[in-house]
């Protein structure tokens, strides 16, 4: 016997997503519902399916028991929105389920809905069935990630957290909505160990997403947003000091737009944003640039057993399309365990609970998703330069990268090396400027390493030739970086394992600290690796408007 899934909004961005995700079980009949028959039918159409499909004229505004009813479903899920705006009946779809005994599940991003479908706990448990609300990336997922981190401390202070989208992931006008209507009212948190409130989109942070040994994205500004984690993740933590949640949607530039539109609602100079939404909804999805990435972070800290302060971060990286399904992962988790039989026990409350980290990481594995832990404590200053950057990731270097990185005090390697250099006037004045060897088969090398104020020196001499660069980890808008200073320019430089390589690339550059364009930044193609037990290193730089600058590679062997 197949499941009828009824989702409300079927055609909308979370709902279709949820569809598509769910399209290869054949024990499913989707019934995409919304108040356009004729989409519904062009969505079931859109896309291949093993799952049965069936599109639906559904109206949430009319009778609800009589249109569930001529379904029978046997899980209703809740997709459209904005529950921050649902009118002076908000839980209508939730009681007509109850009514006729059917289980609930919603993508409710509200805090003060999410945390209230506990007034239906002893009725859903009368009727044995769940309504699970807030099925979520927030605050599904979040919750499950300071469990995670949350394991082996006594005592969690502080909890932050944010989402950064792609650009390019496509945004539904009742997010938008959703986001319109609360910005710059007073949002419900925990600040200083009691309840307290914030105000939305007007207060910000910057953070930057990296999983230990992949391409960070790039440094991003996150501004308060009302989201359900804000209330019911604190009931876990008795003690909690603060707990912040925040989105980071790229180009920065609108976000700081509606930051400053925001402080206007908070100052009530305006009374609310919601008469703008179409508009915000036009601009956000027309002016689009920048990486097709997105990504999120959890931040706790806390107190060991032994009462050592500890901070603890989770990051997770998704590349090109796969980022938006994220927060319908959750909905098709469970059910697809329901039609395993593996229920959601009967109540109704915040879905917090329901899933751990480790249900997504198998759903994380089918797609170009990453995910990665850091921790900082105090013994993190201790540790080689490489090896606080990388984190967890140290562990997947090859033994000759990680012997060659692990600088306490002072080391050198020699070796033999291949020089190139570019033939144009421009390649060679620069090569020349910054001390490059000149071109050679069989040249001796030799490099000494060197730590200094918690970075390293490195000399590298190649015949009689020489030149040195100071390496040290990024801060600010460089933090998860290797920063390379060459003179008066400096790089920020992202360290990446890839195919048992260690790869440097480019993340940002800076002539005295000021930021320079990165369209005009060099060309890079800098690498490590191991072949036949040695380690080897690939280093080639050039510019688009002068070519190849200067290529070297070679092999390294410790001195005695």
């Amino acid at each position: 016997m197949t499941k009828r899934v009824l989702i409300l909004g079927g055609y909308g961005i979370f709902g279709g997503r949820l569809a598509r995700l769910l399209a290869d079980e054949e024990k499913l009949t989707l019934i995409i519902a919304g108040r356009s028959k004729t989409k519904a039918v062009e969505f079931c159409n859109s896309f291949s399916s093993r799952a049965g499909k069936e599109p639906l004229f559904f109206d949430r505004d009319s009778d609800l028991e009589n249109q569930l009813r001529r379904v029978t479903p046997d899980i209703v899920i809740d997709a459209t929105g904005p529950f921050q705006n649902y009118g002076t009946d908000p839980y209508r779809v939730v009681k007509s389920c109850l009514n006729l005994g059917t289980n609930y599940m919603d993508f409710a991003d509200g805090g003060d809905f999410v945390k209230g479908i506990t007034q239906f706990d002893d009725e859903a448990k009368r009727r044995n069935i769940f309504i699970l609300s807030g099925v979520s990336s927030f605050p599904v997922l979040t919750a499950a990630v300071v469990r995670h981190l949350s394991r082996g401390m006594s005592h969690v202070d502080t909890i932050e957290g944010g989402i950064a989208p792609s650009p390019y992931a496509g945004v539904g006008l009742n997010v938008i909505r959703a986001i319109a209507s609360y910005a710059g009212q007073p949002v419900k948190l925990v600040r200083g160990g009691r309840a307290s409130v914030g105000y939305a989109l007007t207060e910000s942070k910057r953070y930057t997403i990296g999983p230990p040994g992949k391409l960070p994205l790039r440094n991003i500004r996150f501004s308060l947003v009302d989201v359900p984690d804000l209330q019911v993740i604190p009931e876990s933590y008795p003690g909690l000091n603060s707990i912040w949640m925040g989105a980071g949607p790229v180009p920065e530039i609108l976000l700081r737009a509606l930051n400053g539109l925001a402080w206007l609602v908070r100052l009530r100079i305006i009374p609310s944003l919601s008469p703008f939404a179409r508009i915000f909804y036009f601009v956000i999805n027309i002016l689009r640039w920048g990486e097709h990435r997105g990504g999120m972070f959890v931040v706790i800290e806390g107190t060991t057993p032994d009462g050592n302060k500890t901070k603890k971060s989770w990051h997770l990286l998704a590349e090109g399309n796969d980022g938006p399904f994220i927060p319908s992962m959750a909905l098709e988790a469970l059910v697809r365990r329901s039609i395993e039989g593996k229920t959601p026990v009967s109540g109704a409350r915040p879905a917090t609970k329901e899933l751990e980290l480790a249900d997504y990481d198998a759903l994380f594995s089918r797609r170009t998703i990453f995910t990665g832990c850091r921790e900082e404590t105090e013994n993190n200053e201790k540790l080689p330069l490489y090896q606080r950057i990388l984190g967890d990731a140290w562990s997947a270097l090859p033994p000759p990268l990680q012997a060659m990185h692990d600088l306490k005090n002072s080391l050198s390697a020699e070796g033999t090396a291949v020089i190139e250099r570019g033939t144009g006037f421009l390649s060679n004045l620069i090569a020349t400027l910054f001390r490059f060897p000149p071109a050679g088969t069989n040249v001796p090398v030799r490099v000494d390493f060197r730590t200094y104020k918690k970075g390293e020196i490195w000399r590298r001499t190649f015949g009689q030739h020489s030149f040195s660069s100071f390496q040290y980890e990024g801060k600010g808008r460089s933090e998860r970086l290797l920063c390379e200073r060459f003179g008066l320019l400096t790089f920020g430089l992202a360290i990446v394992i890839e195919d048992n390589k260690l790869r440097l690339i480019i993340r940002n550059w800076s002539l005295l600290g000021l930021p320079l364009p990165l369209f005009m930044k060099p060309d890079n193609n800098s690498y490590e690796f191991v072949e036949n037990g040695v380690f080897q290193f690939h280093v080639e730089i050039g510019h688009p408007l002068t070519g190849s600058i200067v290529s070297y590679r070679g092999r390294l062997t410790s001195c005695a």
